[in-house]
């Protein structure tokens, strides 16, 4: 038990104040997710001891400090030899020590059921309290694909990537009890125009050498990085170990990014100078070998909007439960709950969202393939272009408090943008919607399945999925794309939330986000049952 900080000043007495939050069990505290997670039959046993660890006050601080400490570059030793390294504080390696050993980028590919699902979970409890370790996890997990066209390197690095442990020692991959993998494929030319990529892969033996530049490569101080380049045969996809046996690979970092959100993370520059590279997949194939990777990222970039969305309404419901203002607890005014309720739909629904998509993931059948694809994009496409409302209502309901670094109000603002733009942003998701549901026809009728499968419950969602499909009988033009898959996205949410959720969340949704009874903004609704959706909040 703690000595309780002194509110009698010298100049005034302390009220009207929150105290301090209690430790919160992320999963315990958490109806909302437990009930997704026994859905789509996760496993809860690491979940509880993921999230309970979570919320110690010692794991809070140590994200706090991983942000106030961001990661410096240390390019030359005292001699002047090249290091090219990036210095972390240790609260960094602490964070990354805990996720790694509860299974974040390991559980998915451990046959076990619902390894997917219960890494989503993880993800979105993980970035509720520090996102930015989240990064290189997410890039391993989702490297695990990838590395498997190649059944040598994946015996060699599968094993390591899985691991329950954290070895952030500098050596090679075969010396190491566990490793990380990172992502270095967009160039200054092309950004999300990989084919534009200009960097060259010369055949040396049995491996190959790369020269070029990379604009953004994620986690610089992974064990290895998946990258594009330029082959004899077409773009190529390759795996570049970061350390060799007795040498660094010529990977030269040249300047970290100076980023406005994820700073406990780094981001780096790095140019490819005869790097040491072994080929994945087949050459001219590097696109379609690495979009494995990507579409497992995308994944967690769908969750991680969620957490970041229930972190901002939690310290928001807090605030206002203890805090009055005109005679009244801010709670308590109509005004404050309908603004509070409404956030919340947001929230429960990427959360439902998410979480199904997840599940789809961890399906076999070619109906579970077919939908993960399009339903990964149509996730984080539509959580992230809501969390950011949501983080920014839940800042101003803070007020002043909710502007200053006390608070996690402006770490979550500066990572609202991030996951929609990571791994596509709007536009490049909104034409991968398209370009799915044209291509694939089971894409197209498993997502038809899944939003009828409310049919008949609520007549305004029955009217709103009919004029859906009346105003879109085809494909849209590429010009009405982010109509489409805002609606399309939304239909489904509903969906799921008629099908899941309680009937105050699944009504307040329709109605407030298919049938136009709202503003524009969030808390211009009407009817909606704020006790029973604030009472979701935990």
């Amino acid at each position: 038990m703690t000595t309780p900080a002194r509110d009698t000043l010298p100049t005034h007495e302390v009220t009207n104040q929150p105290t301090d939050r209690d430790p919160i069990n992320l999963w315990a505290a958490d109806p909302v997710l437990q009930e997704c997670v026994t859905r789509a039959k996760g496993c809860s046993e690491p979940l509880a001891r993921y999230g309970k660890t979570l919320g110690m006050p010692e794991i809070h601080e140590a994200a706090r400090a991983a942000n106030a400490h961001p990661p410096h570059l240390r390019l030359f030793d005292s001699g002047g030899r090249r290091l090219d390294e990036v210095r972390f504080h240790l609260a960094y390696h602490q964070l990354m020590q805990l996720s790694q050993s509860a299974g974040y980028a390991a559980l998915p590919w451990n046959d076990e059921p619902g390894g997917h699902s219960t890494h989503a979970a993880m993800v979105y409890m993980a970035s509720q309290v520090e996102p930015s370790h989240c990064c290189p996890l997410t890039m391993t997990y989702a490297a695990v694909p990838a590395l498997n066209t190649d059944a040598s390197i994946a015996k060699l690095w599968v094993p390591k990537l899985t691991a329950h442990t954290y070895d952030p020692t500098i050596r090679p991959i075969a010396q190491k009890h566990s490793a990380t993998l990172g992502m270095a494929m967009t160039e200054k030319q092309g950004g999300s125009d990989i084919r534009a990529n200009t960097t060259t892969a010369t055949r040396d033996g049995d491996h190959w050498r790369l020269r070029g530049h990379k604009w953004f490569c994620s986690a610089p101080m992974s064990d290895g990085f998946l990258t594009l380049a330029q082959a004899p045969g077409g773009l190529t996809c390759f795996l570049v170990p970061r350390w060799l046996e007795g040498e660094r690979n010529a990977i030269h970092l040249m300047r970290l990014k100076d980023k406005l959100g994820n700073r406990a993370n780094a981001s780096a520059e790095i140019e490819y100078h005869d790097a040491l590279a072994y080929q994945l997949g087949d050459e001219g194939a590097g696109i379609r070998t690495i979009l494995e990777m990507v579409h497992h990222t995308r994944l967690d970039t769908a969750m991680a909007p969620a957490g970041l969305m229930r972190t901002a309404l939690s310290e928001a419901h807090h605030w206002v439960s203890h805090r009055s203002a005109f005679q009244r607890r801010l709670i308590d005014q109509p005004l404050m709950r309908v603004v509070l309720a409404d956030l919340a739909l947001d929230w429960q629904g990427a959360v439902t969202l998410g979480m199904r998509v997840a599940q789809a993931f961890d399906g076999q059948t070619p109906e579970d393939r077919a939908f993960a694809r399009i339903g990964v994009a149509l996730a984080k496409f539509l959580n992230n272009k809501r969390c950011p409302v949501v983080v920014v209502e839940a800042m101003e309901i803070l007020g002043g408090m909710g502007y200053v670094e006390d608070t996690p109000l402006p770490l979550l603002y500066r990572e609202a943008p991030l996951n929609g733009i990571w791994e596509g942003s709007g536009n490049v998701i909104c034409l991968d919607i398209l370009r799915t549901l044209a291509r694939e026809p089971l894409a197209a009728e498993v997502l038809r399945a899944e939003m009828d499968a409310a049919k008949g419950v609520d007549r305004g969602y029955d009217a709103a999925l009919r004029d859906h499909r009346e105003r879109w009988p085809d494909l849209p033009s590429e010009a009405e794309a982010r109509w489409f898959a805002e609606r399309t996205a939304l239909l489904l949410t509903a969906s799921l939330l008629l099908r899941h959720a309680p009937p105050a969340v699944a009504d307040g949704f329709i109605a407030t986000r298919l049938t136009g009874d709202s503003g524009r903004v969030p808390g211009s609704v009407r009817g909606l049952d704020t006790e029973a959706l604030l009472a979701r909040l935990g």
